[in-house]
């Protein structure tokens, strides 16, 4: 059976099997998805921050709607058979129908959280919490729209830094009673903290590892020790191209001219390996249009 028949929430259980922890990496786009894959990754995350500041240059402050971020996921799945975990944010008012629609995109899980619908990204303050039973709704409600059994509900509580460790896991362990398949503990700060979490509760943990944020650069290996069955890097990638992108404007635009740039350039070659130019380049030469 092929990578792309195998349902996309069984792949993401192999590749976690395959790989302990996974590491799991953004991505914004389709092109990102085929370098990730090139890089040697094995899953793929579509941050809820990534659609709203890359594809509509908005903040994460919930602006964005289901239908932008299902366009980024098929934009993904359709490219990509590494399986894609896509943040949902608070689910966007029906959790039951953003799960539905996900998991027929081809995701293989969806993350929802427990702030309050006007929600913040997590790495700014002034984030409020849902109650434990309201949150509890919306991972039951998530759980009955997903298409395919083997599609994962991801359970992100912002709670630690609002609430505390003890609180964080016990609200981790309402939602598992709800039905949440994995917990995305966000924005611990000591190693010893993803281990006790990690033994308080019945699945798999994931820790996020943003950069500027509250938690440490822990190490993958460091994190797998204490427990983590997966950790994100969300967005180093979008950072790291924005940074890139504006350095040369600014140089185009002093300079005038490419010269002394090609080196931080891509070249033609790689672009065409990676998005496999000769296939499609073939495709068209043995089935031209006046045939």
């Amino acid at each position: 059976m092929s990578e792309k028949k195998v349902p996309a929430g069984q792949r993401l259980q192999l590749a976690m099997e395959a790989e302990n922890p996974l590491a799991v990496v953004g991505a914004i786009n389709a092109y990102n998805a085929l370098q990730a894959k090139k890089a040697g990754f094995n899953a793929l995350y579509l941050s809820g921050a990534g659609v709203a500041h890359a594809s509509f240059g908005l903040p994460d402050l919930g602006m964005t709607t289901l239908d932008n971020v299902l366009e980024d996921t098929w934009r993904l799945t359709s490219i990509s058979d590494l399986p894609l975990i896509v943040d949902a944010d608070t689910g966007f008012s029906d959790p039951a129908h953003a799960s539905k629609s996900i998991s027929t995109a081809g995701a293989a899980a969806m993350q929802i959280e427990d702030q309050v619908e006007d929600k913040r990204s997590s790495q700014r303050p002034g984030k409020v919490l849902v109650s434990v039973q309201e949150m509890q709704q919306r991972i039951e409600a998530a759980t009955s729209g997903r298409t395919h059994k083997e599609f994962s509900i991801i359970a992100k509580t912002d709670a630690y830094t609002a609430e505390g460790l003890d609180a964080a896991i016990e609200r981790a362990n309402g939602y598992i009673q709800a039905g949440a398949d994995m917990i995305f503990a966000d924005a611990l700060t000591d190693i010893d903290e993803y281990r006790k979490f990690a033994k308080s509760v019945e699945v798999p943990v994931i820790a996020n590892i943003n950069e500027f944020g509250n938690t440490p650069l822990f190490n993958l290996g460091a994190l797998g020790a204490a427990g983590v069955k997966m950790v994100l890097y969300p967005l180093t990638a979008f950072r790291a191209m924005n940074k890139a992108a504006l350095d040369t404007y600014i140089a185009l635009r002093k300079r005038g001219t490419q010269d002394g740039l090609l080196d931080t350039l891509q070249s033609p070659d790689l672009l065409y390996e990676t998005i496999n130019y000769p296939y499609y380049e073939r495709s068209v030469d043995d089935n031209p249009a006046d045939k």
